[in-house]
């Protein structure tokens, strides 16, 4: 059984984290490289960072921040914000990152999906699906969602499986699901959406949005099939330790890589 993964992202505007609650009242989290420094040293699986406004700004994501970053960890690294060419992610690679992820671009542009994964490999995409609840996409099997991009901003009409589906047979290697209903609010991961695209999908999904206890890890990895959780402000926040929550989804039976 393949470890599961504890990811903290850092969601960064202007070379700073921020957080906020269902992707709006952002507040300061402290300085990027600090906090990336911290969690590679504490034992987090990768690192996650999301220039948050990059897309709505028009501007390409900061490879100079992503290169004082990628100095201070020894861990898989992902990075997203503002991707729209083959050359932003040679960049971008060239300054350190491991992967990258594209959200906006991709719902925009989905033959890019496999023109990266064409040109850098599957294992380098990751698709990032920001969905919120919306009742004319519910179906017999429950609840149904739809695709935001633009930092959750602008509502795409598209199915959020639906497209998921479509960014896996394009070559996406990983999809970075993130419940903007369950955003920075704490009380659990989406276990029902985590599932359904679990059990649709045969690429890794990385659960995102509503972490606020060691509990909801277990749940998103146990009920909800995920692959990865990623996690902000509860890590920015000291709320939860990355050992100790290791160490309790160990003795949960949960395969998971303690910290040294």
């Amino acid at each position: 059984m393949l470890a599961k993964r504890i990811i903290p992202c850092l969601d960064v505007r202007d070379g700073r984290t921020v957080k906020g609650v269902n992707f709006i009242n952002l507040r300061d989290a402290g300085d990027a490289v600090e906090l990336a420094s911290l969690y590679a040293h504490s034992g987090a699986d990768e690192l996650t960072f999301l220039d948050i406004t990059a897309t709505i700004e028009n501007r390409g994501t900061f490879t100079a921040l992503v290169r004082r970053i990628a100095d201070v960890i020894d861990i898989p690294f992902t990075v997203g914000g503002g991707i729209r060419t083959i050359a932003d992610v040679g960049a971008l690679l060239g300054a350190g990152a491991d992967k990258i992820s594209i959200n906006s671009e991709a719902v925009r542009n989905p033959a890019m999906i496999g023109l990266l994964a064409q040109e850098f490999g599957s294992q380098c995409v990751v698709c990032a699906i920001d969905v919120r609840s919306n009742a004319a996409f519910d179906c017999a099997r429950g609840p149904g969602w739809e695709v935001y991009v633009h930092g959750g901003r602008t509502p795409t009409g598209k199915e959020a499986l639906a497209w998921a589906m479509e960014a896996q047979d394009r070559g996406a290697g990983e999809i970075l699901l993130t419940s903007m209903d369950h955003d920075g609010v704490k009380g659990g991961f989406s276990v029902e959406l985590t599932r359904r695209f679990s059990d649709q999908l045969s690429i890794p999904i990385i659960a995102s949005g509503g972490a606020g206890t060691m509990e909801h890890f277990a749940e998103v990895f146990t009920a909800g099939g995920a692959d990865a959780a990623l996690a902000a402000s509860i890590f920015h926040f000291r709320e939860i330790d990355i050992p100790e929550l290791k160490i309790f989804l160990q003795k949960r039976g949960i395969a998971i890589r303690l910290s040294q």
